[in-house]
């Protein structure tokens, strides 16, 4: 399966577009499905309050994975992954012009968002 079928599976599944493109990251990340599930459950509907896309925030997280900053003191690797959050903001901003959940949904099916942030994490991650 490719990143894509991997967060499709996902979504389908019932989980929210945080989880689907965590959870579809999970090789790449090292981070075992299940624990990508619980830790972005909260993400979706852009923290439930329809701001940041979940489908945004799943990538940023499988970003952080696979460039962790868990060194206080480790200021590139601090500036690595902010770098990289706004990379991931910025490629969901030029496709779709938006990147809050209530403005996206209505306009931009939810499976589109969720391919394109996976295939967004799994380039910066594999690069």
């Amino acid at each position: 399966m490719d990143i894509r079928e991997k967060a499709l599976y996902w979504h389908k599944k019932g989980y929210n577009c945080a989880q689907t493109v965590l959870a579809a990251c999970s090789e790449l990340t090292g981070l075992d499905e299940k624990t990508a599930l619980a830790i972005s459950a909260g993400f979706g509907g852009g923290l439930r309050s329809g701001e940041v896309c979940g489908a945004i925030s799943g990538a940023v997280m499988a970003v952080g994975m696979a460039y962790p900053f868990t060194d206080g003191s480790d200021a590139e690797s601090k500036q690595k992954i902010a770098e990289l959050a706004k990379q991931c903001v910025a490629a969901a901003e030029e496709k779709y012009g938006k990147i809050r959940c209530s403005e996206l949904k209505g306009s931009i099916d939810c499976n589109e968002i969720i391919c394109f942030m996976a295939e967004t994490a799994e380039k910066m991650i594999r690069e």
